[in-house]
């Protein structure tokens, strides 16, 4: 089902997007900006199949002929643009699928909703486009815009929308939903939920994800041993993370949180607040064998070998320099 109640936390969204809909103030225009896989398809869902419910509330019924239909995604009055290009929709698409569609009234219900995911990739020409339409909307005309970057978005269409932020989701909510929605273990929901930093698709994806379980674990033995490599073995570790080359990112994330653990417990001996609290041996000995300086070193040198890595400096090389300095201090 999709109902307001089962977006999870978002919750100034959802009181205004409620509160529109039950003061009969619905705006023709919103933008709902947020990160990747951060639920605004859901949002933007649940709020045009409600707007569409045939017993007019502030949540979707669910069961009438329209809820039906757009929990298939069928609803004729519900518009998701598509556009042929992966990284650009064009003046073309906008055109066809918005400008001359909206004109035509609604089929059934009493609005017409078109749902723009990825917004930022309509073009100049596109936007403006679009504008056109935003200027004058016809009375039952509601369109949406789905973005992961604001700034992508001409501000003359920004000034005619409503702008909704996506917010980050507590991490104890997303632990909590990967717990009940998915029946992921405590342990493997808090690493999921301390990695996805408030994004819920995201740690519904890692829940799910056979790859990270490999890296965690890849990541996790590296961790452990690391203190007693020599050279050589350092170097065969480099040889097995260049399998993980595309998911870098996510392997020094979850370096960098085994050290924040570590900076943890060292403070506050406190076992109960780690993420890796399953690890206490190891991350006992992280704290105990490295001064606050030392751990504070090497997140920054974690830092360091992504900016490294996001301008094209040698894997290898990186690597290698990123695990001297783990192992120096």
């Amino acid at each position: 089902m999709a109902k307001f109640s089962d977006i999870v936390g978002q919750d100034m969204i959802k009181e205004h997007l409620q509160g529109a809909i039950a003061s009969g103030n619905v705006s023709h225009a919103y933008i709902i900006n947020g990160e990747r896989s951060s639920g605004k398809e859901f949002i933007a869902s649940v709020f045009a199949m409600t707007l569409q419910c045939e017993r007019g509330e502030t949540e979707p019924c669910g069961e009438c002929h329209s809820c039906k239909q757009a929990l298939s995604k069928n609803q004729p009055d519900i518009i998701r643009v598509t556009h042929e290009k992966p990284n650009s929709i064009s003046v073309d698409d906008i055109r066809t699928q918005v400008n001359n569609d909206i004109v035509i009234k609604p089929y059934a219900g009493p609005k017409k909703i078109y749902i723009v995911n990825d917004a930022e990739k309509m073009t100049v020409a596109a936007q403006n486009a679009l504008l056109k339409t935003l200027e004058e909307p016809p009375e039952y005309g509601v369109i949406l815009l789905l973005t992961s970057n604001l700034e992508a978005m001409l501000p003359t269409i920004v000034s005619r929308c409503i702008v909704l932020n996506m917010k980050p989701v507590s991490d104890e909510k997303v632990k909590k939903f990967l717990m009940q929605e998915l029946q992921i273990p405590d342990y493997k929901a808090q690493v999921c939920a301390a990695f996805a930093r408030g994004n819920i698709g995201k740690a519904k994806m890692l829940a799910s994800s056979e790859d990270f379980d490999k890296i965690k674990d890849e990541a996790v033995t590296l961790l452990k041993y690391i203190d007693d490599m020599e050279i050589n073995e350092i170097a065969q570790a480099i040889k097995r993370m260049n399998e993980y080359k595309l998911e870098i990112n996510d392997y020094l994330d979850i370096l960098a949180i085994w050290y924040r653990d570590a900076l943890l417990f060292k403070a506050t001996k406190d076992v109960n607040h780690l993420i890796f609290k399953e690890e206490i041996q190891y991350i006992k000995k992280a704290a105990s064998k490295s001064t606050y300086e030392g751990i504070e070193n090497i997140l920054k040198a974690l830092d360091t070998a992504k900016r490294r890595l996001s301008a094209n400096v040698n894997f290898d090389l990186t690597m290698e320099l990123l695990l001297l300095t783990i192992k120096e201090n």
